[in-house]
């Protein structure tokens, strides 16, 4: 089962470089042995949420606005995607990975991805319909 971990943690200013380089070195390790166990298939910081953009229909129009969805202690920092065996070893791995962004402490939420339902291609010269 593969399973995204969303690391959340607070957007603040306080790290030192001293921090931040062993806050990097830490997810690298972390990534590394996922790596070599052959489980990890993606990880990635985020931008600050000060360079989101939101997107909500309304009225059946785009109603679009600058920054995160909502206010929260929060942020959606980052995520990995690793294939585990089950929900306790995503819980082992998550445990590993780090929180701490810019001096803050956060949390790790995991979530199984059980994937989409297999697509069925259109038949030969049918068109297909793409509501906007």
């Amino acid at each position: 089962m593969r399973y995204m971990m969303l690391i959340y943690t607070k957007e603040t200013n306080d790290a030192t470089p001293e921090d931040m380089e062993r806050v990097k070195a830490a997810h690298g390790a972390v990534m590394a042995d996922a790596s070599s166990k052959g489980i990890l298939l993606g990880a990635e910081p985020l931008a600050r949420t000060s360079s989101a953009t939101t997107v909500r229909m309304q009225n059946g129009k785009p109603l679009i606005t600058d920054g995160p969805f909502a206010e929260t202690k929060e942020q959606l920092a980052g995520y990995y995607i690793l294939e585990c065996a089950n929900l306790d070893e995503a819980i082992g791995w998550a445990a590993r990975i780090p929180t701490a962004c810019k001096g803050a402490e956060g949390c790790i939420e995991i979530r199984p991805m059980p994937g989409l339902p297999a697509r069925t291609e259109p038949a030969a010269g049918q068109a297909v319909q793409v509501n906007a």
